[in-house]
């Protein structure tokens, strides 16, 4: 059993495969309103292995001019559509955080893509919690603890996995360091979807 760093929590199998399926129905649908595409890396525009695009009222973004989080697809201008009822189902049922997500991140990984190791920092609220669904070909994932440089862990991520990033873990590295091809028949041509469900913004308070 891999050691997993404080209000860090795995869930194995959370989605059956029908969920599974109807999942990736459902994001083909956002797919087809918000296409994919490559980001880059800010100041030198490395690009990176990964293919995105998001739903939600928010979607994170990189470019040359930094990471952020903006309202519209970075190429076709469009807003984001909305997030699948299903995730939002999943949020309440495994956040333990009373406002709804703002942003779900849809990044695509074929079989040579990976994720360099990195902290998910780049909202205003810190206190709610991370959530993602792996979909298509199992990965390796690793996580550390909240210093670079620090001891990390190891586990394989199989489709239908849903990983919670809380807690002291909220502000871990983590990241992907490959994919293991042909391990899951869900994605038709291969591959890895992986959804990743945050709160931007910081709920206002009600003084009424």
């Amino acid at each position: 059993m891999t050691q997993l760093p404080e209000g860090a929590r795995h869930l194995p199998g959370h989605f059956d495969r029908p969920a599974q399926q109807a999942l990736v129905d459902e994001i083909r649908a956002v797919l087809a309103e918000a296409p994919l595409y490559t980001p880059v890396m800010p100041r030198w525009g490395r690009p990176f292995s990964v293919r995105m695009t998001n739903c939600g009222p928010l979607g994170w973004v990189a470019d040359k001019s930094g990471y952020r989080y903006q309202p519209h697809h970075p190429v076709t201008g469009k807003s984001w559509p909305e997030i699948p009822a299903s995730l939002i189902a999943l949020w309440e049922a495994v956040a333990g955080y009373d406002q709804p997500p703002e942003a779900c991140l849809v990044n695509f990984y074929d079989d040579t893509a990976k994720m360099g190791l990195h902290q998910d920092r780049d909202e205003a609220d810190l206190s709610a919690p991370v959530v993602s669904v792996s979909l298509g070909d199992d990965c390796r994932f690793r996580i550390g603890g909240t210093e670079r440089g620090g001891p990390t862990a190891s586990l394989r991520l199989a489709s239908g996995d849903v990983f919670v990033l809380g807690g002291t873990a909220r502000l871990a590295y983590h990241g992907v360091d490959r994919i293991y091809p042909q391990t899951s028949t869900l994605l038709k041509n291969g591959g890895r979807i992986n959804l990743t469900l945050r709160r931007v913004t910081k709920a206002s308070i009600d003084m009424g």
